[in-house]
C-alpha cells in the first residue's frame, strides 16, 4: 500500500502519467484552437489573427507586380531566366506543432508541481484540441540527450502516440542525473524548422533558458510562415524569493540552505528573472509571435483560455 500511496503522490507533482493526459480531452474542448483567432496581446499592444490553416505547393507562374517576393521560387526562376513566383492553395487540416522541453531545468518545482509536469499537460491539452478539430498533430519533445520526432498525422491514434511520448519520455528517469547541454535547444530548433511547413501552428513550451543569437535565428526564420506561439513555463520561486529567513531545499538526492535575509539579494534575484521574462516578450514583439506565462501554481486551463483569449 504504501507504494501505491508514493504512485499516486508522485503523479502529478515530479511526474505524469499517460492515463492523467489521456484524461484531458474533455477539458481540451474549451481550447478551441479552430476558431482562427488568439485574441492574445503581444507585449500587450498588439493583437492579430492566426494565419489559418497550412498551404501545400500548387505550382509556379510568372512573377506579378504586387506577388510577395517572399514566395520567389528560385529554382525555376535560375532554371528559366524569368522570375517565377510559387503559389500555394490551402491544406485541409493544418499542422500543428508542439516542441515540448524536458531539459532538465523543467524538473523543477516549489509549488503544486514540476515545470515539466505543466509542459506536458499543456502539449496535451493543445494535442487535443488539435484533434477535435481535424487538425494534423506533430511535434518534438526533447531534452539534453534524447530528440523524439513525430511528423503531422491527423487523428485520435496520432494524439495518443504524442501523449505515450510525453508520459513515457526517459527524461523522467534522468533529471536527478543531469546532462548538461546548452546546445540542446537549438538543436531541437533546428530539427522543427524541418518538420514545419508553411501555415503550421506552432507551440514552444519551455522556461526559454540559455537563448543567443543562433536560438533567435531560428526562430525568425519559423516566424516567416507560420504563427508561433512562445508558452512560458515558469515557476513562483523563479520570479521572488520567499520572505526572509533561511530555507532548507533538495534535488532529492543532495540537500543545501538558501539565505533570503539580504533585501538586495531578494531584489536582484527578482530584477533577473523579470529580465529574462521581458527579454522573451521583447522578442516575441520583434519576430511576431505570441507570448503567454504559463506559471505553475495557477489553473492550467484558464491560464490557457485567458492568455489566448480563446473563445468556445
Amino acid at each position: 500500500m504504501p507504494v501505491a500511496h508514493e504512485e499516486i503522490v508522485a503523479d502529478d507533482i515530479i511526474r505524469v502519467k499517460q492515463s492523467t493526459l489521456i484524461g484531458l480531452h474533455r477539458a481540451a474542448e474549451s481550447l478551441p484552437l479552430k476558431s482562427g483567432r488568439i485574441a492574445a496581446r503581444l507585449s500587450g499592444n498588439y493583437s492579430s489573427a492566426f494565419k489559418g490553416r497550412g498551404m501545400e505547393f500548387d505550382e509556379a507562374r510568372l512573377y506579378q507586380p504586387g506577388d510577395d517576393i517572399r514566395s520567389i521560387d528560385w529554382r525555376v526562376t535560375a532554371r528559366t531566366g524569368k522570375t517565377h513566383t510559387k503559389l500555394f492553395r490551402e491544406e485541409r487540416e493544418r499542422p500543428v506543432l508542439l516542441w515540448v522541453d524536458y531539459r532538465h531545468g523543467m524538473f523543477f518545482g516549489s509549488r503544486n508541481s514540476f515545470k515539466s509536469v505543466v509542459a506536458a499537460k499543456t502539449a496535451a491539452l493543445l494535442a487535443w484540441s488539435a484533434a477535435q478539430h481535424g487538425d494534423r498533430l506533430g511535434g518534438l519533445v526533447f531534452s539534453e540527450t534524447v530528440h523524439q520526432e513525430l511528423r503531422p498525422q491527423r487523428g485520435k491514434a496520432a494524439t495518443l502516440h504524442f501523449i505515450q511520448k510525453l508520459a513515457d519520455h526517459p527524461a523522467w528517469n534522468e533529471f536527478k542525473n543531469p546532462v548538461v547541454d546548452n546546445t540542446s535547444g537549438n538543436l531541437a530548433l533546428n530539427r522543427l524548422r524541418r518538420v514545419a511547413r508553411p501555415g503550421s501552428l506552432i507551440f514552444l513550451i519551455s522556461d526559454f533558458r540559455h537563448m543567443d543569437d543562433s536560438t533567435q535565428t531560428s526562430l525568425a526564420q519559423l516566424t516567416r510562415h507560420n504563427d508561433v506561439v512562445m508558452l512560458f513555463i515558469s515557476d513562483p520561486l523563479e520570479a521572488s524569493l520567499p520572505p526572509a529567513g533561511y530555507y532548507r531545499v533538495s534535488n532529492g538526492i543532495d540537500e543545501t540552505g538558501i539565505n533570503t535575509r539580504n533585501e538586495m539579494t531578494r531584489k536582484n534575484y527578482r530584477n533577473r528573472f523579470e529580465s529574462h521574462e521581458n527579454n522573451l516578450r521583447q522578442l516575441c514583439q520583434k519576430l511576431g509571435m505570441f507570448f503567454l506565462n504559463i506559471p505553475t501554481d495557477q489553473a492550467l486551463v484558464s491560464s490557457l483560455q485567458k492568455g489566448l483569449g480563446l473563445k468556445k
